[in-house]
């Protein structure tokens, strides 16, 4: 199971898991565009051995067992980041909470991804420019909200402005990659230089959570339908380009704070201290100037 892209059904993988088996995941999932939801400036999103195009409530209620059977298989105290978008038909819009909040999860935050790019740029709405993230928590008992994230990871807010891949070249033509960028921000900032957990994608696709895996010296778990993309992924493994390391590098470098809160709540406490002793001590030296005289 351990740095494993294992081929089948998402949901039928997952049954076969045990309990409380990874740390945490990052995944996105195929969005139910019915493969002709092309925009001005984006081709169909047609992947390789599955057909993205089921009623509606079929899809939410497969997103709810899915997303149910990786609470399940995710340790207590674990994180799951969860990407999806705000999607239209027929005029009738769609909002991932409608099935987020009907899962096991605790949804901890709603983070904006600002891929600064529209797919659409027709009239009928504001240019679409921006997907959803969800932190998802999985509580080690009631009441628990899980620990704080260190001030490096926490500065880089709730709105996170990040180019969506466009070499597909990188990511073996695969029609809808995020970037590296996501994935590395997401397990970096919950576990640090903590190395050797183990974290899934159950929609493997490009790989490209393996790679951010590999790069971050952590372990991988995928889950995959497509022997193409397996294949893919495993090649782009053994051959991680120049470009994803700088764009990896790159977001490590991000965070970074000089002085956390503790630090300037410490230094402020001193700065006052300092003026105390420095008043006291004129007081002191006026008073003796007058006992003198």
């Amino acid at each position: 199971m351990v740095n494993e892209i294992r081929k089948g059904d998402t949901l039928d993988v997952l049954r076969g898991i045990d309990d409380n088996v990874f740390d945490g995941g990052v995944t996105s999932p195929p969005y139910n565009k019915k493969n002709n939801r092309k925009g001005v400036l984006v081709k169909d999103i047609n992947y390789t051995d599955i057909t993205d195009s089921l009623p509606e409530e079929e899809y939410q209620e497969s997103q709810i067992d899915i997303l149910n059977e990786l609470y399940r298989t995710i340790k207590p105290g674990g994180s799951f980041f969860y990407n999806h978008k705000i999607r239209w038909d027929k005029g009738v819009m769609f909002h991932p909470y409608e099935w987020l909040s009907k899962t096991d999860w605790v949804i901890k935050q709603e983070i904006v991804w600002d891929r600064s790019l529209a797919a659409n740029i027709r009239g009928w709405r504001f240019w679409q420019t921006e997907e959803r993230i969800y932190w998802l928590y999985k509580p080690k008992k009631k009441g628990d909200n899980g620990a704080e994230l260190l001030s490096k990871h926490a500065l880089l807010t709730s709105v996170w402005k990040l180019r969506p891949e466009m070499n597909k070249k990188t990511v073996n033509n695969h029609p809808a990659p995020f970037p590296i960028e996501i994935p590395t921000r997401c397990i970096y900032s919950i576990f640090d230089n903590n190395e050797g957990k183990l974290i899934i994608d159950p929609y493997m696709g490009s790989g490209t959570l393996a790679v951010v895996c590999k790069l971050l010296k952590q372990n991988y778990f995928g889950i995959e339908i497509s022997d193409t993309y397996i294949n893919q992924s495993l090649d782009r493994l053994e051959n991680i380009t120049d470009k994803e390391r700088s764009d990896f590098q790159n977001e490590i470098d991000l965070h970074i704070v000089k002085k956390t809160y503790k630090d300037r709540k410490r230094e402020k406490i001193e700065k006052n201290n300092t003026e105390e002793i420095i008043k006291i001590s004129a007081e002191n030296d006026l008073l003796t100037e007058k006992i003198s005289v």
